[in-house]
């Protein structure tokens, strides 16, 4: 059973991401996702920082869906997050 969407954290600044959670037999899971594979994604350059929660949440589908199958497919830290990059959505 994939991940279940949890909330949007919000823009973080100093590490360039926007967190988010999500939840695994209702166990949170915090996620983020680099402003550069939203970028990517959207094919764009041009987002201000205040923007960033929209383009999340215009992303949201396929960032979600790409959270939950890195969160099963591999490794993660116990305790840390699941962290996507530009990378992680190369096919």
């Amino acid at each position: 059973m994939p991940l279940q969407r949890g909330e949007v954290l919000g823009y973080d600044f100093n590490r360039i991401v926007v967190d988010f959670t999500m939840f695994n037999q209702g166990n949170r899971v915090r996620c983020a996702i680099s402003t550069a594979a939203m970028d990517d994604l959207e094919g764009r350059r041009d987002v201000k920082p205040d923007q960033r929660v929209d383009q999340f949440m215009r992303l949201r589908e396929i960032i979600e869906e790409r959270a939950s199958r890195k969160f099963f497919e591999g490794p993660t830290e116990a305790k840390g997050p699941v962290v996507l990059r530009s990378n992680d959505f190369v096919k």
